[in-house]
């Protein structure tokens, strides 16, 4: 006879992860947070019912990515909504004013691109860019830096990571929009 752990019924935050394409962590923060119901065992082990991580993963919204876009300026955030909204795009907006609600959104949500400003109070975009470059539970992001400051200025502060696209302030918004929306079409390559 099967045990209850072995059987389709239930999974751990592993098989989970693997379901969802998400990090083991997220899957926690997701049943911390009542997104999907779980229990734990005597050992203190996650379970979690098939049929919630199946009920979470086709919930209305999941089929689109999710752009995270991060901008101080309250002018520039509005600028964004207003252009981003118009584009049709298959995705999920979230709109953060600083790198501190930023982190919050990428340990909620790992959203597939983010857009980030550099220049910003307290946790500034540097910190923001090396948090999610440097943490392996992360699942890969595409990630965009939208600017002011100049090329020559991001070199003295240590350039950009590696892959990280660099676009220059005032923001060429035809030049924005062709980079969402080849990444939320990579998004739905690697949704099917």
């Amino acid at each position: 006879m099967k045990s209850v752990i072995e059987n389709d019924e239930v999974c751990t935050t592993q098989r989970a992860a693997e379901i969802l394409g998400v990090s083991v962590s997220s899957v926690q923060q997701l049943v911390e947070s009542g997104a999907i119901d779980a229990w734990k065992t005597r050992g203190g082990h996650r379970r979690i019912p098939m049929a919630a991580v199946l009920a979470y993963k086709g919930q209305p919204g999941r089929e689109r990515a999710t752009i995270l876009v991060v901008e101080d300026n309250p002018m520039q955030r509005i600028l964004y909504q207003k252009h981003l909204g118009a584009w049709n795009l298959t995705a999920q907006l979230v709109f953060c004013e600083n790198g501190y609600q930023a982190l919050l959104e990428v340990a909620r949500r790992q959203p597939d691109i983010v857009v980030t400003d550099i220049v910003m109070e307290g946790i500034d975009g540097y910190e923001l860019l090396n948090t999610i470059v440097n943490d392996p539970q992360l699942r890969p992001m595409h990630i965009a830096v939208v600017s002011a400051l100049g090329e020559s200025d991001l070199v003295a502060r240590g350039g950009l990571p590696p892959g990280v696209v660099f676009f220059g302030k005032p923001v060429n918004y035809d030049e924005l929009r062709g980079y969402l929306r080849a990444g939320c079409a990579n998004f739905l390559r690697a949704a099917r």
